[in-house]
């Protein structure tokens, strides 16, 4: 006789997921960032790395290239989290040039700082199934798969991103700047 199922919270089961692509991304980001360093002789933070991993292993999935890091997109996100931080952490875009893609959180790894394969997991854990590449639209709200779209547009070629603890230690923002943009309507992402 079989045992009666136990049903999980839905709640939990998504936790479970997002741990679950967490681990995968972070052992696929030590590869990685291993072989950015090697071919590029290092060069970037640790930081960087793990964001472009966890990105280049997003877009791998859908067969796009990967993406290279740069470093003055870094700086123009990391001037935008820092601005954000400090004003309370909302997420507002910086209507600048680039793609964007904004993140805030907390409660998550200690102290409430998230590591950069989590913030990249919840855009594409979040989002990945939102988004019908058939019909080349999201299911729910507008805008519902924006970031995961954004960050496996096909024609995006480099990436910076950056972090910032929000004002009183209450979270993490972080922000990816995205070149050339993506997110076009009527375009498809890849």
């Amino acid at each position: 006789m079989l045992a009666p199922r136990r049903r999980v919270p839905v709640g939990a089961a998504a936790l479970l997921v997002l741990a679950a692509v967490v681990v995968l991304l972070a052992a696929d980001g030590a590869d990685a960032g291993r072989a950015y360093r090697k071919k590029t002789g290092g060069g970037i933070s640790t930081q960087a790395w793990r964001f472009l991993a966890a990105h280049n292993a997003a877009r791998r999935a859908v067969g796009v290239r990967p993406l290279a890091w740069d470093g003055k997109l870094e700086r123009y996100a990391r001037g935008h989290a820092l601005a954000r931080a400090r004003a309370g952490c909302g997420l507002v875009h910086s209507h600048g040039p680039y793609g964007e893609n904004l993140f805030r959180g907390s409660g998550a790894g200690g102290g409430g700082v998230w590591t950069p394969e989590a913030v990249v997991a919840a855009w594409v854990v979040k989002e990945r199934d939102m988004y019908d590449a058939r019909s080349n639209a999201c299911r729910g709200p507008r805008g519902a798969c924006g970031h995961y779209t954004q960050l496996v547009w096909r024609k995006t070629s480099r990436v910076g991103c950056a972090t910032a603890v929000c004002a009183g230690g209450r979270g993490t923002f972080a922000a990816c700047a995205y070149d050339p943009p993506g997110n076009y309507a009527g375009v498809r992402p890849y």
